[in-house]
C-alpha cells in the first residue's frame, strides 16, 4: 500500500509574513517578535548499519536497515503537525533529525526557512524530550527561574531573567503550583504528571522559541490532562506564531481534531501528509473506507499503518 500525498503545501510567503495579532512571551528587554519559521523536509532518508562487529566477524559488510524512507512534508508558524504511526514506525527519529541533533547518515533536504540548520535556528528551537528530566525536590518557580538564570543571555539581569521565569509560569498555568515541589522521586510527593510536562515545556519556552518540537508529550497521562497540553501546544502555535511540531502515539478523537496536518508513518514509510481532516476522507478515496462513523481518526489511521484492515471490525480488533 503506497498512499501518499505528493505534493506538499506550499508555505514559502507564509514563512517571511509578519505574524499580526499576537502576543509574545519575549525577554523583558526585548521587542522583537518571534521569528516565523517554515520548516521543510523532503526526501528525508536515514540509515543505520545492521548488527555490529563482534568475535566472529564477517567478511561481508554488515547490512543497512532504513530508518526513515522519503519522508516530505512542511510546516509553516501557527500550524501545529503531529507525526502519528505505531511503535518503530521512526516517530522519534524523525522529529530528532528535524532537531538537527540525529547523527549518522542522513540524507534529503530540511529547511528553516529556505535555510539548512544553523546555529541561529538552533537558538530558536526547543526541544521537548519524553522523559521529563527535572530535579524533584526545586519547586516549579525555582526551576524555571535557575533554568532562566543559566540560558538567557548575560545582556540581561537577573531580576529581567527572575521576571521572564515568572511570565512563563504564567503562560503555562502553573501559577497555583508555583511554589509546590516537583516530586516525583521515591518518597518525594509533587505535582501532578501534566503539570510537570508543562514545566518541562515552559523550560523550552524560557528562551522564546520560533520552532518547538515534542516527543510524545501526553504519554502516560489521563484523557483529559493530554487535552489540556495539547491545547496548551495549539495556543502556543496560533496565538503565539510558532511552529510546532509533536509526536503523539494513541490520541482520542479529542485532540485529533486539534491537529492542523499529520504525517502517518509505517515501517519508516508516510503513508500520508497533509490536513489532519482530511486524512480519512483521503484513504476512503483510495479504497479503504472507515469501517463505522464517527470511529476515533487516530485508531483508523493507526490501523492502516499496522496493516490491520482486514473486516469491517478491525476498526475494534476483531480481525476477519
Amino acid at each position: 500500500m503506497t498512499p501518499r500525498e505528493t505534493e506538499p503545501d506550499s508555505g514559502g510567503g507564509h514563512a517571511n509574513r509578519p505574524i499580526g495579532n499576537s502576543t509574545i512571551v519575549a525577554y523583558p528587554t526585548q521587542a522583537a517578535a518571534v521569528l516565523p519559521i517554515t520548516l521543510k523536509f523532503e526526501e528525508v532518508v536515514y540509515k543505520v548499519k545492521r548488527g555490529a562487529k563482534g568475535w566472529w566477524p564477517s567478511s561481508s559488510s554488515p547490512a543497512e536497515k532504513t530508518i526513515l524512507d522519503g519522508i516530505t512534508g512542511v510546516v509553516c508558524p501557527g500550524e501545529l503537525l503531529a507525526m502519528l504511526g505505531p511503535s518503530g514506525s521512526g516517530k522519534t527519529t524523525l522529529l530528532t533529525a528535524l532537531g538537527g541533533r540525529l547523527r549518522g547518515k542522513l540524507a534529503g533536504k530540511i529547511t528553516y526557512n529556505g535555510h539548512p540548520f544553523t546555529g541561529v535556528v538552533k537558538r530558536r528551537t526547543g526541544f521537548v524530550a519524553q522523559d521529563d528530566v527535572l530535579y524533584p525536590h526545586l519547586t516549579v518557580s525555582e526551576t524555571l527561574t535557575f533554568t532562566a538564570l543559566l540560558r538567557l543571555p548575560g545582556s540581561l539581569s537577573r531580576t529581567d531573567k527572575a521576571h521572564q521565569a515568572q511570565l512563563v509560569i504564567s503562560e503555562m498555568g502553573l501559577n497555583r503550583v508555583a511554589h509546590s515541589m516537583i516530586g516525583g522521586a521515591r518518597g518525594v510527593r509533587g505535582v501532578s504528571g501534566g503539570e510537570r510536562k508543562r514545566v518541562s515545556i515552559g523550560l523550552e519556552l524560557l528562551v522564546d522559541p520560533s520552532l518547538l518540537l515534542l516527543d510524545e508529550p501526553t504519554s502516560g497521562l489521563d484523557s483529559t490532562t493530554a487535552a489540556r497540553i495539547v491545547a496548551t501546544l495549539r495556543r502556543l502555535a496560533v496565538e503565539k506564531g510558532r511552529t510546532v511540531v509533536t509526536t503523539i502515539h494513541q490520541p482520542s478523537s479529542r485532540l485529533y481534531r486539534m491537529f492542523d496536518k499529520l504525517v502517518l508513518l509505517s515501517e519508516g514509510n508516510a503513508i500520508y501528509y497533509g490536513p489532519a481532516a482530511a486524512a480519512v476522507d483521503y484513504f476512503a478515496s483510495v479504497g479503504f473506507p472507515a469501517p463505522i462513523d464517527g470511529v476515533n481518526p487516530a485508531d483508523f489511521l493507526l490501523d492502516l499503518a499496522n496493516g490491520r484492515f482486514h473486516g469491517p471490525l478491525a476498526h475494534i480488533g476483531l480481525h476477519i
